[in-house]
């Protein structure tokens, strides 16, 4: 059976993103992916970069043991799905901060001669689960760093075969039923996944 970590990262358990998050987690559950679910805040994972980290990031036998357990379910992964709101066009600081401590030097990416190499091959498929509050046109114009991190740095680093990116504009006045719609859509998007 193929395992796919789903990373999750808003606080409220009432929240839109939850739902999405559940969608996520039941649709590829019963589509035959074993489901690592990651709820970063649920788990108390801790976004902050110390400065032994800093100082000791591009150390590849360095001591890694606070995030070892991530690096573990990320390298056992064959997806990679990310659900989580976009705030202040970009990443709840959660999600930021496990890319930060856990894409590491030797776990997501190599150098060779200075340029990165992937070093996530084995998960084959990638995708995020987005919502933003304002437009398409509004993300545009602040350049879409979400959008941009999740399709070309997290893509270059696993090279999937299959990437999505699902995106809900204007969530400050979606109503009912387009937020239905999404959620709907979601879950064909990951059946077949």
């Amino acid at each position: 059976m193929s395992r796919a970590l789903v990373l999750f990262a808003h606080p409220c358990p009432e929240s839109f993103s939850a739902a999405l998050h559940a969608q996520v987690v039941g649709t590829l559950g019963a589509a035959g992916w074993e489901v690592d679910d990651c709820d970063l805040n649920a788990e108390g994972f801790s976004p902050v970069l110390t400065e032994a980290e800093r100082r000791n990031y591009h150390e590849t036998g360095g001591d890694r043991s606070a995030v070892q357990p991530y690096i573990d379910r990320l390298m056992a992964a064959e997806a990679l799905v990310l659900v989580f709101p976009v705030w202040n066009f970009g990443y709840p600081a959660i999600l930021k901060g496990f890319l930060d401590r856990v894409f590491l030097p030797g776990v997501s990416f190599r150098l060779e001669n200075g340029k990165v190499k992937p070093n996530l091959t084995h998960i084959r498929k990638l995708a995020a689960v987005t919502t933003y509050g304002g437009t398409r046109w509004r993300a545009i114009g602040a350049g879409d760093p979400p959008r941009k991190c999740v399709t070309r740095a997290v893509w270059h680093v696993t090279r999937p075969e299959k990437m999505r990116y699902l995106a809900l504009y204007d969530m400050n006045r979606a109503d009912d039923a387009k937020r239905g719609q999404f959620l709907q859509r979601v879950g064909r998007e990951m059946e077949t996944l």
